[in-house]
């Protein structure tokens, strides 16, 4: 698997293209107006609805799929190993990614571990008993009693998306009714024009009874929510539900205290994971009580990021927290009630739920809890996993989402098998899509339409389709209209007129360095000593902003899309092949366009001059991290043309040998001049994977180590972008887009703090530089203190919120344009156009700059709204890359485990403590009621410091008992096994061999 790197050789998007007229290029609505004029005469849609069709594709896409890929260009996956892993080079960068992201949904609701089994026994109990109870009021016991019977309350309130409508009157015809294992086919029911086929109107009309009590409260206007924001009356934020206890759910305070407590189904009013919503503060009376000091994290998400906060949060069924610990790593189920990677995070997610009012005596405090009245933007596809339930006399059967947040849903019998009735047990293990198209008020239970059969759960494809479509990963082919603006005569070169605009570079020694199957090289580096002794660097980026014109059907679809997504064992691109593999990829010994950075630099890394430009360039080589680390280790070997790939005879190996370490020593200089002004960068363990070039299947992993090769591309990278923001904010300080990170949670960090103190770990969180150098001078270079280094990285990343996108001039104050962790006023992104739409922009903003590029049709509203899409679907795609490596690693340990390895203590619940597993990166919670040969367990708290005793059995009944003691920072013995379930593991606790820990 790649290295970190990785995730920017995917994102090459183009500025405007250079060829088009200098004249002023009408703005982007006449551009589409143009556009749609070409395509009139061929009688094809407008582009304003085909970016309608882009927004409603991805409810469809898994119907209109072909099985076959015939196609390479059409096609949207490459199976690209190396650029697998969507790592941002830049430091600090993916700090965000460091949170928990609990929510894995793709785990099945009858292959659970025993901790998981006891969520869902009390799920159901909660369900047979009727309506979870209101912050507000409580439905009859009659009604629930008549509602039991009926049907199984829903986990948590969901409803249909913005596109509800769209849903039900469209997608659903196009949709192939799912297959039988018999192979028999049919095709799905159309949209139901009458009432008496909704199941849940049928369960409604049940017994001919008038009318049903309200389970939700109606929605308020849009008029009383607009007017009770402005009061103050009602709170925006983000919904983020408990994977674990799907009843709680929480959103950010605004006043960067706890998180507010929502408490129940009915007070999230079928609002679900991930939605922006409304809420109305309950009365003082209904708020929680709840301990005021955390287990051991001290450190709450309240990052408003989806699938990240309060997913690990565990709290104790009488209102009072069970902190959980937030260690999250990008392959641990993080979201899925007793999912295999039960990533906890190190700071309770329920702790930072607490108001922060004043402690009571006892050391608890009130936490403020509320309702939804509203929901602003359905964020939730409303697709969901899951597995079908035979109902013996229903016209419908249950479908049982995997995502435990998501409530029970109704489908009509029609949608599924034709032989499902019959046979309904040849189903139990077949995962399906279903679509939520409703969820009245009046109902328990959602109601959908069944999409798809994906085929038997554990199967590594049908996971991974199912994860694609339930975060709206549009993995189409590539439409016509999208094609049809690409070169079409083949082989490609370039315009003599094309060349004759851009500076000529193709002499120069030129190359790139990427891992090894990289096949989108979308950034190639230049050194060269000049006679004062100091050097000319360059940066060349793809230009794919030549290719991608403002305003056609490729942009539309590449706005849509906005970044590539990464899978272990293949890529979801954002453009075609065609450009990410071929006309933009700097591929050697062939002409590429691209943007090029010059700077001229003295040896210690210090900035002369620098030029911004399109160029024209010519690769010597394609050297991969290996190639140019072995080069950094050997300065004064001399390598043999074997030992490298095909270099262009007209330079010699030993040429780019030095340039390579030319540039090395120069990014040592660069980088610590960073640290030393104040950067942060916090590197967590990246799991990798070899795969069976046949089958795909995981060969082995490992832990993929950040090199010098790496760290020296990931300079000039940050140096890049660095110098483009601050470029594109002179000459366009309305219309900038760039990259924000917010400063930490200032609660948060106190806590940790304070967490650290108590642990008598002197590290200083004041700002980012402090940070670093605590963390990388604080401990030694011997396993322990290694292992001490991540787990203090780990909680240290639980205060930090996500760099987001933003548009300079819809953002007031450049105090907040800030980068906290490179600690640099403005940054943005450049380097990686062939996988973020992101990149794109800035390059147009940089040719219109530049005046070597056509007049761009931006204003600051459409600039901030693809921000606001780019940062979604970044998180989105972040989130699909974690469930892959998942994915693979539950795979690996059924084919290869039990593994056996150490372990550090990373928190410390009342039952539970959470492990990082260090051989592989991974973390996992233990539950102490699971642990095989203990007699009993302690909880214990002193301060923030959290402690389990646990007592084991002796071997021999005439020994003492043996105890262990479990605390943050304790070194145990673990074992990876797989459970029954597919893609499910469990650690398991050795016993110490020593008697005593």
């Amino acid at each position: 698997m790649d290295p970190p790197r990785q995730s920017q050789k995917a994102n090459l998007n183009r500025e405007p293209r250079r060829g088009q007229s200098q004249s002023s290029t009408p703005p982007q609505k006449d551009a589409y107006a143009r556009l749609l004029s070409q395509h009139h005469s061929r009688g094809e849609s407008s582009l304003s609805l085909y970016m309608e069709k882009l927004s409603t594709r991805n409810t469809q896409q898994e119907c209109e799929r072909k099985q076959g890929v015939s196609d390479r260009q059409r096609h949207g996956q490459r199976r690209d190993t190396t650029t697998s892993q969507d790592g941002d080079i830049e430091s600090g960068e993916e700090l965000g990614s460091i949170k928990p992201n609990v929510a894995k949904k793709h785990q099945k609701p009858h292959k659970k571990n025993k901790d998981s089994s006891r969520d869902v026994a009390s799920k159901e109990a909660e369900l047979l008993a009727g309506l979870p109870q209101s912050p507000k009021k409580a439905s009859s016991s009659e009604e629930k009693s008549k509602k039991s019977k009926k049907k199984v309350l829903p986990k948590h309130a969901d409803e249909e998306r913005n596109r509800e409508g769209i849903l039900k009157c469209g997608v659903e015809t196009q949709m192939s009714r799912p297959k039988s294992p018999h192979g028999k086919d049919k095709k799905l029911q159309q949209p139901r024009t009458s009432s008496a086929n909704s199941p849940a109107d049928k369960s409604k009309n049940k017994g001919g009874r008038g009318s049903k009590k309200q389970v939700f409260e109606p929605y308020m206007t849009s008029e009383e929510v607009s007017h009770g924001l402005k009061r103050g009356e009602l709170l925006q934020g983000q919904l983020r539900i408990n994977p674990k206890k799907y009843h709680e759910a929480f959103i950010p305070s605004p006043d960067d205290a706890r998180d507010i407590f929502l408490d129940g189904i009915v007070a999230r009013n079928r609002a679900l994971n991930g939605d922006i919503v409304v809420v109305q503060i309950l009365p003082r009376e209904q708020w929680k009580v709840v301990r005021s000091d955390t287990d051991c994290e001290g450190a709450s998400e309240s990052d408003t990021q989806m699938e990240r906060v309060a997913q690990t949060a565990q709290k104790k069924t009488n209102g009072a927290p069970r902190r959980g610990v937030a260690a999250e790593d990008q392959r641990n189920d993080q979201d899925e009630p007793g999912g295999k990677y039960v990533n906890t995070s190190l700071a309770g997610a329920v702790e930072h739920l607490e108001d922060p009012s004043t402690p009571r005596s006892s050391g608890e405090i009130l936490q403020k809890t509320a309702k939804v009245v509203f929901i602003v933007e359905k964020k939730h596809s409303r697709a969901v996993t899951g597995f079908l339930k035979f109902l013996p006399d229903k016209p419908f059967a249950m479908f049982s989402p995997v995502d435990h947040r998501v409530p029970r849903i109704n489908v009509p019998l029609a949608d599924c098998p034709e032989d499902f009735c019959s046979r309904p047990g040849d189903y139990s293990s077949t995962l399906f899509i279903c679509r939520i198209v409703s969820w009245e008020a009046d109902s328990n239970f959602a109601e959908g339409r069944l999409a798809k059969t994906l085929g038997q759960a554990g199967e590594i494809e049908p996971e991974t389709e199912g994860i694609l479509i339930e975060y709206d990963v549009d993995f189409s082919e590539f439409s016509d209209e999208v094609l049809d603006c690409l070169p079409k005569n083949l082989p490609w070169i370039i315009p003599p007129e094309e060349m004759s605009r851009r500076r000529d570079l193709r002499k120069e020694c030129i190359f790139t360095i990427d891992p090894a199957t990289a096949r989108d090289l979308d950034d190639a580096l230049s050194c060269k000593q000049l006679p004062d002794g100091n050097f000319e660097v360059g940066v060349h980026i793809a230009d794919v902003s030549y290719f991608v014109e403002e305003g056609n059907f490729l942009d539309a679809t590449a706005s849509h899309r906005a970044t590539s997504v990464y899978l272990v064992q293949k890529v979801i691109p954002m453009l075609p092949r065609l450009l990410c593999e071929e006309l933009c990829s700097l591929n050697p010994l062939t002409d590429r366009l691209t943007f090029s950075v010059i700077w001229k630099i003295t040896p210690e890394g210090k900035i002369l001059s620098e030029w911004f430009g399109r160029s024209v360039i010519r690769s010597c080589v394609k050297l991969s991290y290996d190639h140019a680390q072995s080069m950094i280790q050997a300065p004064e070997k001399l390598f043999s043309p074997e030992e490298l790939p095909p270099v262009d005879p007209v330079h010699p190996i030993d040429e780019i040998h030095q340039a390579v370490l030319h540039l090395h020593s120069i990014a040592k200089h660069l980088r610590a001049q960073r640290f030393s002004g104040g950067a942060l960068r916090l590197d967590q363990l990246k799991l990798s994977f070899t795969l069976d070039k046949e089958t795909m299947m995981p060969q082995g992993c490992y832990v993929y180590q950040y090199r010098d090769s790496n760290k020296l591309v990931e300079e000039f990278m940050l140096l890049a972008n660095i110098a483009t923001a601050n470029h594109i904010y002179r000459k366009f300080p309305e219309l900038a887009l760039l990259r924000r990170h917010p400063p930490p949670k200032a609660k948060m960090v106190d806590e940790l703090q304070e967490l650290c103190s108590q642990l008598g770990i002197d590290i200083d969180l004041s700002s980012a530089g402090t940070l670093h150098t605590s963390l990388n001078t604080l401990l030694g270079n011997d396993e322990y203190s290694s292992a001490r280094k991540e787990v203090l990285t780990h909680m240290c990343s639980r205060p930090m919120q996500m760099a987001l996108y933003f548009c300079s001039g819809a953002l007031k104050g450049e105090q907040h344009f800030k980068h906290y962790a490179l600690n640099v006023p403005l940054y943005t992104h450049f380097t990686s156009p062939i996988r973020r739409y992101a990149d794109i922009i800035v390059h147009r903003l940089l040719a219109s700059s530049l005046k070597c590029g056509p007049h761009i049709g931006l204003s600051t509203g459409k600039v901030e709204k693809q921000a606001s899409h780019c940062n979604d679907r970044k998180t989105v795609s972040k989130r699909v890359q974690e469930l892959s490596s998942e994915l693979f690693f539950g795979v690996f340990v059924k084919e290869c485990g039990p593994l056996d390895s150490e372990a550090m203590v990373m928190g410390v619940l009342d039952q539970s403590f959470d492990v990082l597993v260090l051989r592989y990166g991974v973390q996992k919670r233990i539950y102490c009621k699971s642990i095989s040969g203990l007699a009993s367990f302690h909880h214990r708290k002193v301060g923030k410091k959290s402690e389990l005793t646990l007592v084991w059995l002796p071997e021999d009944p005439e020994n003492p008992p043996v105890e262990q003691v479990i605390s943050i920072f304790s070194l145990v013995e673990v074992q990876l096994k797989a459970d029954e379930a597919p893609m499910k593991y469990s650690a398991v606790l050795k016993k110490p061999e020593d008697g005593r820990s």
